[in-house]
């Protein structure tokens, strides 16, 4: 009885570790695609979208939860994009991330 309950706990774990390293993924993928779609707005291709869509995806760690992303991007967006629209194309990236990942 106590293998089963083992093998159980290592599944649950392993299920939740699973899990989390999703979420990360997807949260990572959805704020490159955000950052591609601000370095469009602000005129950027190429490597330097890419490289802007990196500085975007570091700005994730500066404080817990999502509004230190779209305050970095609507801070360079300024004039360039209402807010509204901004966090319209945060929810669509987060979605987009959600489709990409689980494909």
């Amino acid at each position: 009885m106590n293998k089963s309950l083992s093998d159980r706990a290592k599944g649950q774990e392993a299920a939740f570790m699973h899990k989390e390293e999703m979420a990360f993924r997807v949260t990572a993928r959805r704020n490159r695609l955000f950052g591609l779609w601000a370095a469009g707005k602000l005129g950027l291709s190429g490597e330097a979208a890419e490289a802007y869509a990196l500085v975007v995806i570091a700005s994730d760690f500066q404080a817990p939860g999502d509004e230190d992303v779209i305050g970095k991007v609507l801070g360079d967006l300024a004039g360039k994009a209402s807010e509204a629209e901004v966090r319209a194309e945060f929810e669509r990236a987060a979605v987009e991330a959600g489709r990409q990942l689980s494909a």
